[in-house]
């Protein structure tokens, strides 16, 4: 049997068991032309922020709008403990690829890092256009989890930002490195707060970065016993949290 499909909506403030809402734009182009939703057919709206409703087709309007009937709200509170994984910036599409990824596995919050040995640089125009792709992915891959909070994309970070603000902030605070002796595997991890995970680029993290994030308190860990690359990384890693967590359960 397969679950319903998601669609994102402006506001479901006002959605209510009984309401009638409208969905159009992008969204209701893609229910109509792309899905070929017809009335009778169920689906769920959310706001991407933790805001669900599920309903049914009412009516069809044209090629790009439909009104639902609302059966059932619900909010789901944020997650606990909370997943971040900052992400070094790898190269071409893999971003996205890592961004999907971790999105579909359940992370909550994916932090785009300019490390010292990334290839690849956001400045200026670029830079917008990439975070802009990143945020983008989330939602898609959001939509195609079933999710109704999709992960939060912020503004890209140094390594001073990670080791004087988001490390401090962090209950369990990790890097990966493959010459860690310690296995994430193991690490004696929080039932509550925040666990931020930070994945290196392509080319390792600079010995530099290291020494600053130990002075936040933040240690490094081994993953397993094979080299992922960047991309795939922050997933794995994220699947073995959420399951040690009972994220999973």
């Amino acid at each position: 049997m397969t679950t319903a499909p998601v669609f994102v909506h402006p506001s479901l403030v006002s959605a209510r068991p009984g309401a009638v809402l409208r969905l159009d734009g992008p969204e209701g182009r893609h229910a109509v032309a792309v899905r070929r939703l017809r009335v009778g057919e169920e689906l769920v709206l959310t706001d991407g922020e933790g805001t669900g409703a599920s309903g049914t087709v009412a009516s069809v309007e044209g090629k790009d709008a439909l009104r639902i009937a609302v059966a059932e709200v619900w909010s789901e509170p944020p997650p606990r403990p909370w997943i971040t994984v900052v992400q070094a910036l790898p190269k071409g599409e893999r971003g996205e690829l890592a961004v999907e990824t971790m999105t579909e596995t359940g992370v909550d919050a994916v932090v785009p890092w300019a490390a010292a040995r990334c290839v690849t640089q956001w400045r200026g125009e670029r830079g917008a256009k990439s975070l802009a792709k990143w945020r983008a992915t989330a939602r898609e891959a959001g939509k195609q989890s079933r999710r109704v909070r999709f992960p939060r994309i912020p503004e890209p970070v140094s390594t001073r930002e990670i080791a004087t603000r988001l490390a401090g902030e962090a209950a369990f605070a990790a890097v990966l490195h493959e010459g860690a002796d310690e296995p994430l595997a193991t690490a004696p991890l929080p039932g509550d707060g925040e666990i931020l995970l930070i994945v290196g680029p392509e080319g390792g993290v600079a010995a530099e970065e290291l020494a600053a994030f130990s002075a936040a308190g933040v240690r490094p860990f081994r993953l397993g016993p094979t080299v992922l690359r960047t991309s795939t990384a922050g997933t794995a890693a994220a699947a073995l949290l959420l399951g040690r967590t009972g994220r999973w359960a």
